[in-house]
């Protein structure tokens, strides 16, 4: 998709001026705090054109469920003339507990539609940032999570994540017979398409983090070894990246997506390999007699994490990425498994194994400040945010019997306090987050 962007007016100072009401809420937020409040905002339905109550509806929805906004009801509202070029009464808006209001209007444009938001800082009353866009008119929903993410970060001083994809498999059937299939959604779960058929089971999927294509593997009906292929996610163009007899998990790309590291079985022994996407040449980084799997490139590509029994229990190293140096990073009980490096360096996000029960945890890259952020009957595959603040998963629950029973994906913050189901028309496991989509 291709549009123009263009910033109109960037309020830098309202933060600063703040501080003239230290009684109300602030249009900013701290997520390091323990104990930080979410923002209450307004969002006013767009005005213009009928596809703007839509898209001020997936601005509502992406920050609520953020955790870090509470999006005030529209029927609370006081004024309900709002002018979008124009400033609002400030005192109408306070008066509703808001401390950011959010306006836009939208135009058609030779064809296209121009869609202009600003973000007023009730508290100080000034415009805090206004953004104006030019696109096709189908592609009002990635407006919608633009906008979403230019607040978020205006708020939050991080990079919003709205819009995204997110990567999956389907399942459906029963669960001694699934049919696993690859789907793909926007963040929000909105769009959701399949782009394998069912014929054959397909599992494991990833992103590439330079291009919109995804790599999984793919089990043949007729029981060869497992197949691995490149697919660009918007063509549909697809390649066969290599066969790998004893693989159990799709390869992870480098940070620069030159390379993939996976761990393949041979000879009764689990060992990492790193292959180069272009000349498909192999090199094998572990020399180990017991299971080593689940690699996983550091955000600079110049260490791989990894899971290994080597020590007796399952549990996470590092190494170089060039191989060699491994050393242990989690010593707390229970096992540890599907280990991911943050796109920002700082932690490393986890599935933990721990008598019955199975949790998603982060640690720092040294093994320290180790925190769980949601536990369960089956809870398992981390994958990051691009922001590296929010983490996605798959939940298993148990049916009436105590069995494992319908398989859902989660979504939980950084700090643990948020949790949210994250919604797909069918059973679905091992999500797989997209970079931010090119503009």
């Amino acid at each position: 998709m291709k549009f123009s962007r263009r910033s109109t007016i960037l309020g830098s100072v309202a933060l600063a001026a703040g501080s003239a009401a230290p009684a109300r809420a602030q249009l900013t937020i701290d997520m390091t705090r323990p104990n930080f409040e979410p923002v209450p905002i307004a969002i006013v339905d767009f005005s213009g054109d009928r596809v703007g109550a839509d898209i001020a509806g997936v601005i509502r929805n992406d920050l609520q469920n953020s955790g870090l906004f509470r999006s005030i009801s529209p029927s609370s509202f006081i004024q309900r003339d709002v002018d979008a070029s124009a400033a609002p009464r400030f005192a109408d808006w306070r008066g509703v507990g808001a401390a950011g209001l959010v306006v836009g209007q939208v135009q058609q444009a030779g064809g296209n539609i121009k869609v202009d938001f600003r973000l007023w800082d009730v508290v100080v009353g000034q415009q805090a940032t206004g953004l104006s866009f030019n696109s096709q008119p189908s592609n009002w929903r990635r407006l919608a999570h633009i906008i979403a993410d230019a607040i978020y970060k205006r708020v939050t001083g991080e990079e919003g994540y709205f819009d995204t994809r997110v990567a999956y498999v389907s399942e459906t059937g029963p669960l001694s017979s699934r049919t696993k299939r690859i789907a793909i959604m926007d963040q929000d779960g909105a769009n959701n398409r399949y782009i394998t058929d069912g014929r054959t089971i397909a599992l494991t999927p990833r992103f590439s983090p330079t291009l919109q294509e995804i790599v999984y593997m793919a089990y043949p009906e007729d029981r060869t070894p497992p197949r691995v292929f490149l697919q660009n996610v918007d063509s549909g163009r697809r390649e066969l990246l290599g066969n790998f007899p004893g693989m159990s998990f799709a390869p992870r790309f480098s940070p620069d997506g030159t390379k993939v590291v996976m761990s393949i079985s041979a000879e009764g022994r689990t060992n990492i390999y790193e292959m180069d996407v272009r000349g498909r040449a192999q090199r094998r980084l572990t020399n180990s007699a017991a299971i080593d799997t689940s690699p996983c490139y550091s955000n600079d590509g110049t260490q791989i994490v990894f899971n290994s029994d080597r020590g007796g229990t399952q549990q996470l190293y590092i190494m170089s990425a060039a191989g060699g140096g491994e050393r242990r990073i989690s010593f707390g009980e229970g096992r540890y498994a599907t280990p991911v490096w943050s796109p920002r360096g700082d932690y490393i996000a986890f599935t933990k194994i721990s008598g019955s029960g199975f949790g998603i945890g982060v640690m720092r890259t040294d093994g320290s400040g180790e925190r769980m952020l949601a536990s369960g009957f089956l809870v398992e595959g981390p994958t990051w945010a691009p922001n590296g603040r929010v983490l996605m998963f798959f939940r298993q629950q148990p049916n009436s019997g105590g069995r494992a029973g319908s398989v859902t994906l989660a979504q939980v913050d950084i700090t643990g306090r948020f949790e949210r189901q994250v919604p797909t028309p069918t059973d679905a496991s091992d999500p797989a987050w997209s970079p931010l989509i090119p503009q």
